[in-house]
């Protein structure tokens, strides 16, 4: 526990600390102790999670502030320079911690009892005593702690006129040293230099006479003599004056401050009080950091005796393995109301009385108020007393042997064992012949189990190894031995005696074989044989234990296996969802397209003046099938939506690549010129192809046909209702007024099939949009006769596919060389009709008018 506190100390920052240190002690109370490591556990916390925390500044003035209780002492300038910065520490800590509600409780608490006893909340402390002395020092020192020129103004005045004195006696004394020197009564390197607080010059023995003045000194080879020249002598001591003057005025500064000081003493000195236990617990904190022990802002300390520690480490062992590179056998350890004594035994360096020292330097430290180095999962008890009994106390002088002192101490022990009593003892019943000591013993344990005591002990005896077997309280624990490889493993296994295993390490050491056989003579077969079966029992026993731990390891192993297949199961179920999800908006987004082509075809209808009644019907429809369509989307089950959407996408690719062979269109010759002859079944023609689509008898990829050089075709009357009449032209349904039809006559087969062309759908639809959008003037005009015939050429021949009468052509006067370009080409297009100049009133020559078929 030296070697602790020794560590613990090495964290404080000032003696504070270290103070509360030396004052730490065991400690019973479990609410206390409960609030110890609950202020560590927070700080560890306040470090991880700021920055803001001081680590300067910490300085004990408390001598300081009891002295100056007295009337007429006073603070001096180094102290008043430690007392402003450790009060910039202490305010600085309190408003860290000044927090409402508290970030930080136990620490919030701890400095409100210090400073008020525990009379009001950390959040309503008043700071300002910290910083109004802090800015009354500020006033009189600098940041380099020296007492400021303004600090009086007749300190002001004091300095100025030093300052002026000084700078004068260096002038002269200059001026004396150069004549000194042109004269050669003194060395041309030589410097004026300060003796006794005086400037004197340096000069040889046998010239000193030369120089009129004051020898102050000499050197210690007497080779130099300094002499203060007489010229300066009187300046000198006005600075000796000025100077007493300096040192009286900060005196009355110092004395001044600390009267204003003196009321303000009784509540520093709290604070300085306040400050040591931050102190302690910031190096206690550290301790915990440098030695891995387990720290939490909610300690979970019993009231009762309780050890049920996992991986415990010895501190102190494991600091040293470390240093080597090894590492430390975490132990095990249950001491509880229903096994309270624990009996260990083994082989000898076996780790026995490091399990003992184990479980009682961190018990002790734990009732001190010190983090331990125990598993997070470990439970945490009080203990009344520890009493040990280690290693060998025998004294000379005191006439005690090694077993007189055992026997003392377990007298002791005896008298003073309690329920909450810790006893630790090592090699119990030793030092005296095996036989007696072995029954002395189990006497003295028998009565530390009426007793109810707790303990930890170690021994070789065999019949404490019988009497922990048969009596309840008491359980056996064994250090583990490889005896394969004849070295400790110092694993504790508790349940099972140890075995010693004297005969194999005496074999390891190298003692003849025939010793170690009379041995085994001696003690007899049946004991030998006994201790083997012991030790094959404890090596089954770490053989099932090893087999347990790994079908542990594979379970806990399996476990995260499902887990990740669980966590892989919903991550793709969620994907799924995601599909399905953009698989709708995407048959949603198919349904609005339709719509939207529907949507122009019935704008195309009204353009063309179609009856409001028909138009309204066909909307309905149309709604109807795009509801229809959605609840059947909704309603489908996720197989069949995705199902449904393949279905889509490779109809899609279908009409992509979808490419028919046109059929012959029929010829308008010969037909009829009366609508009265029309009837349902005959063909009918139009001069203009208009209408509303009322639906198509094939699949959305089957061609339908019209004419290119002229607007009218041949189709087939199927009703008429009233003053309309639906036709069949090629495979699309169109409403068309009865008195535009008129009869048409079956197409000649001969006919040459080069007059016509034939268009899918989409070009048909794609020519519509063109038609819609198509503006019927162009202007040529700055353009070059080749690029001017080149837009022309591509207008009309988007003139003639959207079936345009009339278009303008803008090409300006000029030369008139444009105007005979476009002229001579329009007159080798078949489908113009004719070109002629516009009117005079619209551009005349300027505009090129053209009639196409």
């Amino acid at each position: 526990m030296d070697e602790v506190r020794t560590l613990l100390r090495s964290h404080c920052l000032s003696p504070l600390g270290q103070q509360r240190v030396e004052e730490m002690t065991f400690l019973t109370d479990g609410t206390t102790l409960r609030e110890l490591h609950r202020q560590v556990g927070e700080f560890v916390r306040l470090k991880e999670e700021t920055d803001a925390f001081p680590e300067q500044g910490y300085y004990d003035l408390r001598p300081t502030l009891r002295r100056i209780r007295i009337e007429g002492t006073y603070i001096d300038v180094e102290e008043m320079f430690q007392l402003k910065r450790s009060l910039e520490t202490i305010e600085g800590i309190i408003r860290l911690l000044k927090v409402e509600p508290p970030l930080y409780p136990a620490l919030a608490l701890m400095i409100a009892t210090r400073l008020t006893g525990g009379e009001e909340e950390l959040s309503s402390f008043n700071l300002s005593i910290f910083h109004s002395t802090a800015s009354r020092i500020d006033r009189i020192l600098d940041k380099f702690g020296h007492v400021k020129d303004s600090a009086s103004p007749e300190l002001a005045r004091i300095r100025h006129e030093l300052a002026s004195t000084e700078g004068s006696i260096s002038r002269v004394l200059h001026h004396i040293l150069r004549n000194a020197q042109a004269e050669g009564t003194v060395a041309q390197d030589v410097a004026p230099t300060v003796r006794d607080g005086r400037l004197v010059i340096p000069v040889a023995p046998a010239m000193k006479r030369k120089l009129k003045g004051i020898i102050h000194d000499e050197s210690a080879t007497g080779r130099t003599v300094f002499i203060e020249p007489q010229e300066v002598v009187e300046a000198n001591n006005r600075i000796r004056e000025l100077e007493a003057d300096e040192r009286r005025e900060i005196i009355r500064i110092l004395r001044e401050f600390t009267d204003e000081l003196r009321p303000q003493a009784p509540m520093l000195l709290q604070s300085y009080e306040m400050l040591a236990d931050v102190e302690f617990v910031r190096a206690k904190a550290q301790l915990a950091a440098q030695i891995g022990a387990f720290t939490t802002s909610e300690p979970q300390i019993a009231d009762a005796p309780l050890i049920d520690w996992t991986l415990a480490v010895h501190p102190l062992l494991q600091r040293s393995l470390q240093k080597h590179g090894k590492k430390v056998v975490p132990l095990e350890i249950e001491l509880t109301r229903r096994q309270r004594i624990l009996l260990i035994s083994g082989p000898n360096a076996g780790g026995k009385s490091v399990c003992l020292k184990t479980v009682g330097l961190l018990q002790y430290m734990l009732q001190c108020g010190l983090p331990i180095t125990v598993g997070e999962r470990s439970r945490l008890g009080i203990f009344q007393s520890i009493m040990i009994d280690i290693g060998d106390e025998q004294s000379i002088e005191d006439e005690l042997s090694t077993y007189s002192s055992h026997l003392l101490n377990m007298k002791q022990m005896m008298r003073s064992a309690d329920p909450a009593t810790l006893l630790l003892i090592d090699e119990f019943g030793g030092g005296t012949e095996p036989q007696i000591g072995g029954a002395i013993a189990e006497a003295v344990l028998k009565r530390f189990v009426k007793q109810g005591a707790f303990g930890i002990i170690t021994t070789h005896y065999q019949n404490l190894k019988h009497f922990a077997d048969e009596t309840d309280g008491v359980v056996n624990g064994a250090m583990l031995y490889d005896r394969h490889l004849m070295q400790a493993l110092f694993q504790l296994q508790i349940g099972q005696p140890g075995s010693s295993f004297a005969v194999e390490i005496a074999r390891k050491i190298g003692i003849p074989e025939e010793v170690i056989n009379d041995a085994s003579d001696i003690v007899g077969r049946d004991y030998i044989n006994a201790d083997k079966w012991l030790q094959d029992i404890v090596r089954d026993r770490r053989y099932w234990q090893q087999k347990r731990e790994t079908i542990h390891g594979r379970e806990k192993q399996m476990e995260q296996t499902i887990a990740k297949y669980e966590e892989e199961i919903s991550e793709l179920q969620r994907q799924r969802k995601e599909i399905i999800r953009k698989a709708r908006e995407e048959a949603e987004q198919l349904v609005q397209e339709a719509n939207a082509r529907i949507e122009r075809t019935i704008r195309e209808i009204k353009e063309a003046q179609a009856e409001k009644e028909a138009t309204r019907r066909a909307r309905q429809q149309l709604e109807d099938f795009r509801i229809r369509e959605v609840e059947s989307q909704q309603d489908l089950g996720n197989e069949e939506i995705e199902r449904k959407m393949e279905k889509i996408r490779r109809r899609q690719e279908r009409k992509k690549k979808h490419k028919d062979s046109p059929p012959a269109l029929p010829d308008r010759e010969g037909a009829e010129s009366s609508a009265d002859s029309v009837h349902p079944g005959s063909l009918v023609t139009t001069p203009s192809l208009t209408g509303r689509a009322g639906g198509e008898s094939g699949s959305g990829s089957t061609p339908t046909y019209v004419r290119i050089k002229g607007q009218s075709s041949v189709g087939q009357l199927l009703s008429i209702d009233g003053k309309n009449a639906v036709v069949l032209f090629g495979q699309m349904r169109t409403t068309v007024k009865v008195d535009r039809l008129v009869p048409a006559r079956e197409p000649k087969k001969e006919e040459s099939p080069t007059a016509t062309s034939f268009l899918s759908r989409q070009t048909q639809n794609d020519m519509r949009e063109k038609a819609l959008h198509f503006q019927q003037d162009i202007d040529v005009r700055g353009m070059r006769g080749d690029e001017a015939l080149n837009a022309v050429q591509h207008f009309i021949d988007d003139a003639t596919q959207v079936g345009m009468a009339r278009v303008r052509i803008l090409h300006g006067t000029g030369t008139g060389a444009l105007r005979q370009l476009i002229r001579q080409y329009l007159r080798t297009v078949s489908s113009v009709v004719d070109a002629r100049d516009e009117h005079v009133q619209f551009g005349g020559a300027g505009i090129t008018v053209v009639d196409l078929e």
